[in-house]
């Protein structure tokens, strides 16, 4: 795996992850029957800027297993001081209305799948025959 596709920059499908905010968070989250990633950003927040294509990338790849959203903090003082979240981008992955893992900063997008796959969907890597 090169550089680029561990960050996550590669070509393919990407899909608008939905909007949140404080008035219908706990309806898109908190209340979903799927599995939902939280990408939490800040305007100005370069980081987060860099995270968008990523994000989009997993909305596509992910699309119908689980729920991918956006919350900017501006948008959603209320709900970012109850997730606690101090700094941006912060990644929450929700399973059931409770977050399950959080991850501050920005990683490559395999970083997020591997939390997806094993956290949220449970799916077990597939054994290799040598």
């Amino acid at each position: 795996m090169g550089l680029l596709e561990w960050l996550g920059i590669t070509g393919g499908c990407e899909k608008e992850p939905v909007e949140l905010n404080d008035k219908n968070f706990q309806d898109e989250v908190t209340k979903s029957k799927v599995p939902v990633l939280v990408d939490v950003w800040s305007n100005g927040c370069q980081p987060c800027l860099a995270l968008v294509p990523t994000i989009k990338r997993l909305a596509c790849k992910y699309d119908g297993k689980i729920k991918v959203a956006q919350l900017n903090v501006g948008a959603a003082p209320k709900t970012v001081g109850k997730l606690g979240v101090r700094g941006t981008p912060t990644v929450l992955f929700f399973d059931k209305g409770r977050v399950v893992e959080r991850v501050v900063g920005m990683r490559g997008q395999h970083y997020y799948e591997d939390i997806i796959d094993n956290d949220l969907l449970h799916e077990q890597p597939q054994s290799q025959a040598v």
